[in-house]
């Protein structure tokens, strides 16, 4: 599993083959503070050893699709570009599996393409896309158009928010979920969720994704399982390892292992996971 510490630059990925935009990309990016990956081929796009595969709505993804969004998943940039004249990359297909995953719904996408390609950009909008601009456009205001559509962190005040105590029905929440009470524990977490406007909410919904992940494993749902731990990194991986007295470090770890056993077994062997492996969440009153 790869580093889960967010303590790297933000990322950009540009799916462009156009040498000339994809140098611009890199280097707006890069003053900006950003890192930067540019794609130019589906070939690019290379599925992980585990092979496992990606629940999206009632259909099971195999092949690039999957790929994608396990990618996208591990890496969470920012900000996803499309250059619409790059026929290498299906990114009709693509934008809509981005934006209707639970997973990358949240990312970004901002399209650029040519001005008189009229159902070309239509068709990007219409996939989802959340801004689609003129190639002319693009690169005048690239610097712009990264600071308004690309979705950072505030650490600064998800650190202040994670100081605060927890509150009465998230402890009530965490001691279903220690209780191996998945699904009590989600409903309960979901509430306290709702209930704060901080960012220190977050830890709630990561939390209980880790439950819902394990109540999908009670239930023998492979991908049902799988699906979560992939949505559970968004939530997860930007809080510090200590947030409102839980150790979400031992979380993360405890989680990813839980994943690593499962993808070994697979689906045919769900039924032989270790319970054991379902760990309590460490934490603090």
């Amino acid at each position: 599993m790869e580093d889960m510490q967010d303590d790297k630059a933000p990322l950009l990925i540009a799916f462009c083959g156009d040498l000339f935009f994809s140098s611009r990309i890199t280097s707006t990016g890069e003053r900006l503070g950003y890192a930067v990956q540019t794609i130019e081929r589906v070939e690019e796009i290379v599925p992980s050893e585990s092979g496992a595969p990606v629940r999206q709505s009632a259909e099971i993804l195999v092949g690039p699709g999957a790929a994608l969004l396990e990618q996208l998943t591990l890496k969470r940039p920012s900000l996803i570009i499309f250059d619409l004249n790059n026929n290498e990359i299906p990114w009709r297909d693509w934008i809509v599996l981005i934006k209707t995953s639970p997973a990358t719904r949240r990312i970004p996408v901002l399209c650029f393409g040519a001005h008189r390609e009229v159902d070309v950009m239509k068709a990007a909008r219409s996939a989802g896309a959340d801004a689609v601009v003129a190639r002319s456009q693009f690169v005048e205001a690239l610097g712009g158009l990264i600071q308004k559509y690309a979705r950072r962190v505030d650490r600064h005040a998800l650190a202040e928010a994670c100081q605060q105590p927890l509150s009465e029905i998230a402890l009530r929440g965490l001691e279903e979920f220690n209780q191996r009470q998945f699904f009590e524990a989600h409903e309960t977490l979901e509430t306290a969720w709702n209930m704060d406007a901080s960012p220190g909410r977050e830890l709630y919904r990561a939390i209980l994704q880790v439950a819902v992940a394990y109540l999908q494993i009670e239930r023998g749902n492979y991908p049902g399982a799988m699906k979560m731990f992939l949505r559970l990194r968004q939530w997860i991986d930007p809080l510090p390892e200590t947030c409102r007295g839980v150790d979400v470090a031992q979380l993360r770890t405890d989680a990813w292992r839980a994943r690593e056993a499962l993808i070994a077994l697979g689906k045919d062997r769900i039924g032989e996971f270790d319970r054991k492996l379902f760990k309590p969440v460490i934490y603090r009153d």
